[in-house]
């Protein structure tokens, strides 16, 4: 976890103290030294005359070309396999239901809902994330309680309020009732006796998301193009780090990598939700959140985990009263918003096609 005192004075002075390599796997014994900088460089003074690469480059990095996971090889079948179950309704209890429902993947991943609604048109209790990217956060949904794509991937279509299905072995029943899908299953996982599972679904579904990748000019500017962003982009960075954002949406996702209290520095008005305390059961992590990546953020309102807020410009002054302490001006808030147009990626047009879908058995359950 990366903690920016923003609050922190200091003086006009040129800093020339070298920093680390920075990556995930940093080595603890560095961090005293980041989290001194992170300090002394919030100040706009020091930042000033502060290299903006020295100062807080290092606590991002660009996009891999896949999110790899072990025990999950990355295989042209199971990812294909992975795509058309992703895709497919037959999986769901009235039949019309698919990930892709609530995360549209030519909509960067989400609907565009404050809820998303479900099987008979029930809404769940909180806003659909996007899953581009969603394999390098570190746990899945709102409140982190699926360790990974994987995981994530089994819940919805056992949600009453969502897809329906009344068991995992029901799930299992469907797909092994249809031919193409028994096919496709042997080829994704090879020398396994049944390998028509449960597990094994999560697992070809995640191994196409793990892939579900959105690269932008902030990739080709944290790979050394420093031409990628202009001026205006780079002052927004500056605005952005300098606020006090970077403290907890950095790294590879600017964000996705730490749980926070919703409402840190000031009460969040009206919040209901109790967060990640109702998967842990411990009463300190009520409100408690885990902080949403800001890549496609212009893309994917509206924003928290109850779509509450429509519009960016809004969710940005109240991220920085009610998490900072702090009242932005319209111009930062502006300029940061700059910078966040940024984090757009192109989608993945030829990955994310949908495909055919192998035809029903005559055992298969209709809808």
């Amino acid at each position: 976890m990366f903690v920016i005192f923003t609050s922190c004075e200091t003086r006009s002075t040129r800093i020339t103290y070298p920093l680390p390599d920075f990556n995930m796997n940093t080595p603890t014994r560095h961090l005293p030294r980041l989290l001194a900088l992170a300090a002394l460089f919030s100040s706009s003074a020091a930042f000033a005359e502060a290299d903006l690469s020295e100062a807080f480059l290092p606590m991002f990095q660009p996009l891999p070309a896949q999110a790899s996971a072990p025990g999950n090889e990355l295989t042209e079948a199971k990812i294909n396999l992975g795509r058309q179950l992703f895709f497919e309704t037959r999986i769901s209890a009235g039949g019309a239901m698919s990930c892709n429902s609530c995360h549209k993947l030519d909509t960067y991943g989400q609907d565009n809902l404050p809820f998303s609604p479900g099987h008979e048109g029930k809404l769940g209790g909180r806003s659909s994330p996007s899953v581009y990217n969603a394999a390098l956060h570190l746990a899945q949904f709102w409140d982190g309680r699926a360790p990974s794509v994987e995981e994530q991937a089994k819940g919805p279509v056992l949600n009453p309020v969502e897809m329906g299905m009344p068991s995992a072995s029901f799930v299992v029943r469907v797909l092994k009732s249809i031919p193409g899908y028994v096919t496709s299953f042997k080829a994704a996982f090879p020398g396994e006796a049944d390998p028509v599972t449960y597990d094994n679904f999560g697992k070809a579904v995640g191994a196409f998301e793990r892939k579900l990748l959105t690269p932008s000019k902030w990739d080709a500017f944290l790979r050394g193009d420093k031409n990628a962003l202009t001026d205006e982009e780079k002052k927004g960075f500056s605005t952005f780090a300098t606020t006090g954002c970077v403290t907890c949406h950095n790294g590879v996702g600017v964000g996705g990598a730490m749980y926070q209290k919703l409402g840190l520095a000031k009460p969040w008005p009206g919040l209901k939700d109790n967060g990640r305390s109702e998967v842990t059961k411990n009463p300190a992590e009520k409100a408690f959140f885990k902080v949403p990546s800001l890549r496609n953020i212009t893309e994917t309102a509206p924003y928290l985990h109850d779509g509450s807020v429509k519009k960016l410009d809004e969710m940005v002054k109240k991220m920085a009263e009610h998490q900072l302490a702090k009242q932005l001006t319209d111009e930062q808030t502006a300029s940061i918003i700059t910078f966040l147009k940024t984090l757009k990626g192109d989608l993945p047009t030829d990955y994310i096609k949908a495909p055919q879908l192998p035809e029903s058995g005559p055992d298969t359950p209709k809808a």
